[in-house]
């Protein structure tokens, strides 16, 4: 259970395989391993891969409970010299898309290639205000509290209700990149959405940088890389774009 030491913020992470390394970035509600259990094994056969918990998820400990996603796009980067990698192939979903895209458009010597999974070119707020913790208690969402209380325990020391706060005013405000920052992204990009995607479509992403590589998933949802979707496809097209950098 390796650790990396980030002058107070104590990033857990997850390491597998040898090469080029593929750094993994989680969505909202999730943490490493748990957003791409179904990549471990079909990745680490020819990458070095890298699971890391972000500031405010899973096992990464730091005093200061706050977080969004361009914070953690610089907790990256300073996680890839922790550990000198000069240099990585990022693959995002969800909120890793968002941190993914701040990555490539502020550290782009750090990113070899971006691969975004149900990532966006603006926010979606819609449903967020449910997931407040006032809102999940008056609708009996008690199931769902539980698991957020045992999924992020050791980051949130017990204050889920921090937690899910952060997490609701990053998904209506996230992604948020200006004009110059989509510009600056030119590292080699694939963007990946399902067809059912509410949260964002590759329509508006390469219209951001036109240069990207896309692929609607016809009848995806929000999740097509997850064992049970449409797993086997996503894996080979992500590998074989990589392979081709």
């Amino acid at each position: 259970m390796p650790y990396a030491d980030l002058n107070g913020l104590n990033i857990y992470y997850e390491e597998f395989g040898r090469g080029e390394t593929v750094l993994f970035l989680h969505s909202h509600f999730s943490r490493g391993l748990l957003a791409f259990a179904g990549q471990i094994l079909p990745f680490s056969g020819r990458y070095r891969c890298l699971f890391p918990d972000f500031r405010g998820h899973g096992r990464t400990t730091c005093e200061d409970l706050t977080w969004s996603s361009r914070m953690v796009a610089d907790d990256m980067a300073m996680f890839l010299d922790k550990l000198d990698i000069e240099k990585a192939h990022i693959i995002g979903y969800s909120c890793g898309a968002y941190v993914g895209c701040y990555m490539a458009a502020n550290y782009p010597d750090k990113v070899k290639s971006l691969v975004t999974i149900g990532g966006a070119a603006h926010a979606r707020p819609e449903g967020a205000e449910d997931f407040l913790p006032e809102n999940l208690i008056k609708n009996g969402h008690t199931d769902f509290i539980e698991d957020m209380k045992a999924r992020h325990f050791e980051a949130h020391r017990g204050d889920w209700q921090t937690y899910l706060k952060n997490t609701v005013k990053d998904w209506q405000t996230q992604p948020n990149l200006t004009d110059a920052e989509w510009q600056n992204i030119k590292c080699p990009c694939f963007f990946i959405n399902g067809e059912n995607d509410p949260f964002g479509t590759v329509e508006e992403l390469q219209e951001k940088v036109p240069a990207s590589k896309v692929y609607k998933v016809i009848g995806g949802g929000h999740r097509p890389h997850f064992v049970g979707e449409q797993i086997d496809d996503i894996n080979k097209r992500i590998l074989d774009f990589l392979s081709e950098i």
